[in-house]
């Protein structure tokens, strides 16, 4: 069963999109529950987007790709 990596909804409030600065894990690669796997950039504030669960990480959103608020960005499986 996946877990999706999501765009935060609470992400600074005037802000409705962010873009994708980075992945810091490569796709496929294995994570842990809670690790540090990507970096959005809003206006204003860096996110840095933790996996939501523990396993291989499938990268659905490249760097420079512009999400809002809820996307899916990646799955965790």
């Amino acid at each position: 069963m996946s877990t999706d990596i999501v765009v935060p909804k609470d992400l600074y409030e005037e802000d409705e999109e962010a873009v994708v600065t980075s992945w810091l894990v490569d796709d496929g690669a294995m994570v842990d529950a809670g690790s540090l796997v990507a970096e959005l950039m809003t206006a204003k504030v860096q996110y840095e987007i933790l996996a939501p669960s523990s396993g291989t990480v499938s990268i659905l959103k490249q760097v420079d790709d512009v999400v809002a608020k809820g996307d899916i960005i990646g799955t965790v499986n």
